[in-house]
């Protein structure tokens, strides 16, 4: 009884509920500034390679290099914000990547220079994500987290199509430069907002646990991580978007093979963002928590699944409706974000975040350097084929684990209760009851 009218109240949470929260407020929108801005550049300058080079395999590199460093950021960097302040984590962030961004900005700068500082300033993102992701479960309490969780995710996968579209159409049109100063803008606007409207609050860790945890440094969160079923588990789920992300890492060439142009590869990269924001919105409104949980599965098999029609290298508009598809499917990634979040504890959730995002971006990069390689002596469509392919194998067997530890957890919650009664038993018996 208690469990299904837990469900009814979440159903009845609304976006309104959460949007009344002022501090969640101003956590959005810093999010959706910042990520509009990474989509600029990371478009600008996938755009520019290609351009230069015709190069699928470098293009794809270039795209790479705005994502991989997440993963070393979660690894290295993830810590400073359950060490320091997670507000003043968040606005010294956004700072150091706006002068980098100005600095990436300037004429003439060379090719390999601006790579380089797209690497650092992904890099510098990393603490900023952990330490948001780690505020909102003390902005956001019991089903208003989950409201929350959902609106996230959908303004992340909405952040990105506004900054790929938008991004392929101000190089088109404006230039590199212009992309860069406007990406640099957002970050000035993510600082301010989060220096005005969100509270300051103490560092998570302090004292000897501190300590522990900046020696310790990868290890434990990778501990932590791997450890707990309730942790490994949604991660594993969430590593699959590797596969059906990859058509990002060849958007450049795709769009060239299909006859289109800067303003293509904008649209080809907002299509599957498209698809899950439209999925996450419905999913978190119309599915309860538990049928969500449920569904993870089938729909990450379907998320890559559905790729496999590019073996047929259809048309440019045929294309886009795939990447919907696919992008439809994955809004299963709600379920496992708020899993996760949720289930790390609260003195080491920036640690815990900060390795599941940079898994999952080192996951995505090794996928989209393959299919540009890949893309060099065949057809961009067959590459992403291939990757969904493989994406179906390895979803197939995270939804096998999946079951098979909740199968395990109900036979041991089984034997817990059969072990009470026995023992209530001993206890009439000694009674003589």
């Amino acid at each position: 009884m208690a469990r299904g009218g837990a469900t009814d109240q979440a159903a009845r949470t609304s976006f309104r509920d959460v949007f009344a929260v002022a501090e969640f407020r101003a956590l959005w929108l810093a999010q959706l500034l910042s990520v509009v801005g990474d989509q600029l550049a990371r478009v600008a300058l996938t755009v520019l390679v290609y351009d230069r080079t015709r190069s699928a395999l470098l293009a794809a590199i270039t795209f790479v290099v705005s994502i991989v460093p997440t993963f070393i950021g979660g690894l290295t960097l993830a810590w400073l914000a359950d060490r320091y302040p997670r507000r003043a984590v968040m606005i010294a962030c956004d700072v150091i990547r706006a002068l980098i961004v100005l600095v990436m900005a300037i004429p003439g700068m060379p090719l390999a220079t601006l790579v380089a500082l797209l690497f650092v300033v992904t890099l510098a993102g990393a603490p900023f994500n952990s330490a948001r992701a780690a505020i909102f479960p003390d902005v956001l309490s019991g089903d208003r987290y989950v409201v929350g969780t959902a609106v996230t995710v959908t303004t992340y996968q909405f952040a990105q199509v506004i900054g790929f579209a938008a991004g392929g159409t101000l190089v088109a049109f404006f230039g590199i430069r212009t992309s860069l100063i406007i990406d640099a803008a957002t970050f000035v606007g993510s600082a301010l907002i989060v220096r005005a409207w969100v509270q300051a609050r103490p560092a998570a860790m302090v004292g000897p646990r501190h300590e522990s945890s900046r020696r310790a440094g990868v290890f434990t969160g990778v501990r932590l991580v791997l450890a707990r079923p309730r942790l490994r588990t949604p991660l594993f789920f969430g590593l699959l978007a590797a596969f059906y992300n990859a058509p990002e890492g060849v958007a450049a060439p795709l769009a060239h093979a299909v006859g289109g142009g800067a303003a293509a590869v904008g649209v080809i990269l907002a299509a599957n963002a498209l698809g899950q924001t439209i999925g996450t919105i419905t999913f978190s409104r119309f599915v309860t928590p538990t049928t969500r949980l449920r569904f993870m599965g089938p729909l990450a098999i379907s998320a890559c699944g559905v790729l496999v029609l590019f073996f047929w290298k259809p048309d440019l508009y045929l294309s886009l409706l795939i990447l919907v598809a696919s992008g439809l499917c994955a809004c299963y990634q709600l379920a496992a974000n708020a899993a996760f979040v949720s289930a790390a504890p609260q003195e080491q959730r920036s640690q815990a975040f900060g390795l599941a995002q940079g898994a999952m971006s080192l996951g995505q990069g090794v996928v989209m350097i393959l299919a540009g390689a890949a893309a060099e002596h065949h057809a961009p469509a067959r590459a992403i084929a291939v990757c969904g392919a493989v994406g179906v194998v390895a979803a197939l067997a995270v939804t096998a684990g999946s079951v098979r530890d909740r199968g395990r957890q109900a036979s041991r919650h089984h034997q817990r209760g059969l072990d009470q009664v026995q023992l209530l038993s001993r206890i009439a018996v000694s009674f003589g009851l």
